[in-house]
């Protein structure tokens, strides 16, 4: 029988008031790791910027506040702060789950990497960002801590095969010590068909026609030109509703101005599973995604997903959705076209959507999160080579 092991997990992105997809993966990931883990002995380790945000945590877990006082602290904790606090602790394993992080000297380290970005080349990393000087020295950073730390990392946890197949080409990481482990499901994502309470979502945006639903910041100008090539009846007879949590891109207000659009500005959460709910279609045209979190909660809500070809969203979608090149126009018209001007079309991606969920939950990430944290730390030698930055 396998002792029980001392887990530290670095939870600093619920203790900075933050939101984002590493976010969400440890709001979800933690609660249902304390469940599978009942036997283990867990460690977080927060810092005071902001209140930590869960509360009633079980008796297995212990909850360390290190000190925050200005951004510096941050690196401070990354260079020293975590790992003293670690090795204080005397853990087994020490997991990050935001890219980077450098445990102990006598624990393994397990590190989530969603994606392969911070591990690019350095000049890849600033070409696809912006070019002022704190976004470069953020990205700078980033980049070398990751690439640090993944060199020094026992075992790679990622979202999909996509991103390891990425992570791959970029550091000679032994394959076999890269986990695939997708996210599951969003918890509290349920779809709303209480007829009272979606009027009152409609009425609050002003939402006259049926919808379209896609975010303003994931490749908007696609959706706009097919748009144009669709019909005029179903031009008409639909719109489009953008959402962003910033100004979007500018293909969106020209959408806006000329009156096929809406764009609404950070909706509450109820708010977007409410649209979700009664979209006649998620379009989802992303020119990259690690995983693709959207694509699961317009799933559960019943929207047909129309999406494109990049990155981890074929292996989101499945047979759920239809799917196209990220820049092709003219297949997305196609794809709204069948959708919109055919109802089993819809109601059969509708279904397909709910089977497709299922396969996605965040016990069963747990479980192979957990199992990854013993596979560590019996084999506690670093597993890379990184190439050259």
């Amino acid at each position: 029988m396998q002792r029980s092991l001392r887990i530290g997990i670095d939870v600093r992105y619920l203790s900075h008031g933050l939101v984002g997809g590493i976010h969400t993966y440890l709001r979800h990931l933690l609660p249902a790791l304390f469940a599978v883990g009942s036997n283990e002995q867990f460690f977080l380790y927060a810092d005071t910027k902001a209140p930590f945000e869960l509360e009633h945590l079980p008796a297995n877990v212990v909850l360390r506040r290190l000190p925050y006082r200005n951004p510096l602290s941050s690196i401070a904790n990354d260079l020293v702060g975590l790992r003293r606090a670690m090795a204080a602790d005397q853990i087994d394993v020490a997991h990050f789950p935001a890219n980077y992080g450098f445990g102990p000297r006598k624990a393994a380290t397990v590190i989530t990497l969603h994606d392969a970005i911070n591990v690019m080349p350095w000049h890849k990393i600033i070409a696809g960002h912006n070019k002022d000087l704190r976004s470069i020295a953020m990205m700078s950073y980033l980049h070398l801590m990751s690439r640090r730390a993944v060199g020094r990392s026992q075992r790679l946890l990622t979202v999909s095969q996509h991103a390891k197949r990425d992570i791959l080409r970029y550091c000679r990481y032994d394959s076999n010590a890269i986990v695939v482990i997708p996210h599951g499901a969003p918890p509290d994502v349920v779809r709303i068909d209480d007829p009272q309470t979606l009027a009152s979502v409609r009425q609050r945006y002003d939402l006259r026609r049926p919808f379209i639903l896609a975010d303003g910041l994931k490749n908007p100008a696609v959706i706009v030109r097919a748009w144009q090539i669709l019909p005029k009846e179903l031009q008409q007879r639909y719109e489009i509703v953008f959402f962003a949590r910033r100004e979007p891109w500018p293909a969106v207000q020209k959408a806006v101005d000329a009156g096929y659009a809406r764009l609404l500005l950070r909706p509450s959460r109820n708010d977007l599973i409410a649209l979700y709910s009664m979209a006649a279609a998620f379009v989802f045209p992303s020119w990259f995604e690690g995983f693709g979190i959207p694509l699961l909660e317009a799933m559960i809500c019943g929207a047909p997903i129309i999406a494109s070809d990049r990155g981890a969203i074929p292996e989101v979608v499945g047979d759920a959705g239809l799917i196209g090149d990220a820049e092709d126009e003219q297949i997305l018209a196609r794809h709204l076209l069948a959708v919109l001007g055919n109802p089993a079309v819809a109601e059969r991606l509708r279904q397909a959507g709910w089977q497709r969920v299922k396969r996605f939950s965040w016990q069963k990430t747990a479980e192979q999160t957990l199992a990854a944290y013993y596979a560590a730390v019996a084999r506690p030698q670093p597993r890379v080579i990184t190439s050259p930055v």
